[in-house]
């Protein structure tokens, strides 16, 4: 703008350095750029020349880690896991706003969170035995599943996944071009296997009808785990999962256009199992991932009874 173009003499706006540089580092003569911006080239060249700071030196470095972060989270992360990762997981002391800063002025930005839709609130039945408290101080002591489905060219997609709500760990899943009772049976059944839960867990779902259904319901008792339905028509009752559906619609599904139920299957696996599990941190865990969150508790029990 024009109050930014130096007048009478004036030493310009040290802003209009790094200006100069984008352009001529685009391909734009320097005469021109600096004509333009009202800066003489003895000026812009003795800049330039100016030695580094210490503390400018820090912030490229910081910036050049930030977007290996960002790019390593699939552009997904916002200042606050970056900050995380730069502290947790690279030991590196830095104060979250400074980190904020460094990423607007290189243009980073995580995705944007989901829309808070106010809903109503259901009766809840007396089959439900969370009564939307989730939390938990041990592993497999509740499970929250739900189905999510999303649309390809070939048609929809279906996956239920279930939760462990100690750790917010996808402990079992499965996918399908039908959402039968089959597909939920087949999640918790991944799920049984992988964790081998001791009896009086609790499975939670809502009163979708494959999770009403006779076989799912017997799957759960014959693990020695105990059913709980949420109250109708309330995704409030099983927050958590719906928390998980969210995340993933924002950083996966809704990125991009499917071809195929495979090509789609294939990137919900990869973002369950790789991304979720092993290297999305999560804020309710103190930006730990889930599995350093359950080797955590593993390793402070073991010193415990040790």
């Amino acid at each position: 703008s024009g109050r930014d173009v130096p007048r009478g003499g004036q030493t310009p706006p040290k802003r209009i350095y790094p200006v100069i540089d984008q352009l001529v580092g685009a391909g734009a003569p320097v005469d021109r750029c600096c004509v333009i911006l009202g800066v003489t080239r003895q000026n812009y060249y003795k800049h330039k020349r100016k030695p580094i700071t210490a503390t400018q030196l820090r912030r490229q470095w910081l910036t050049g880690l930030i977007r290996e972060i960002h790019v390593a989270s699939r552009g997904t992360y916002g200042y606050r896991r970056v900050h995380a990762e730069l502290t947790l997981g690279m030991g590196i002391t830095v104060c979250p706003r400074t980190v904020s800063v460094l990423m607007t002025r290189a243009g980073i930005y995580g995705l944007p969170g989901p829309v808070r839709v106010k809903r109503l609130r259901g009766v809840a039945t007396a089959d439900d035995l969370v009564n939307r408290k989730f939390h938990r101080l041990a592993p497999n002591e509740l499970w929250v599943t739900d189905i999510t489905q999303h649309r390809t060219r070939e048609g929809w997609l279906y996956c239920c996944a279930v939760l462990d709500a100690f750790s917010r760990r996808i402990v079992g899943w499965s996918m399908d071009s039908k959402a039968d009772a089959t597909l939920v049976v087949n999640a918790l059944d991944m799920a049984i296997r992988n964790r081998r839960p001791a009896a009086g867990g609790i499975v939670h779902a809502d009163h979708g009808t494959q999770f009403t259904s006779w076989v799912f319901g017997e799957k759960i008792r014959s693990a020695g785990l105990v059913p709980s339905l949420g109250s109708i028509g309330d995704g409030l009752d099983n927050a958590m999962m719906e928390s998980f559906w969210s995340s993933m619609q924002i950083e996966l599904l809704d990125r991009q256009k499917w071809k195929t139920r495979v090509e789609l299957a294939n990137a919900i696996f990869d973002y369950i199992e790789i991304f979720h599990n092993r290297q999305r941190r999560h804020s309710a865990l103190n930006y730990r991932t889930p599995i350093e969150y359950e080797l955590s508790f593993t390793n402070n029990t073991h010193t415990a009874v040790s």
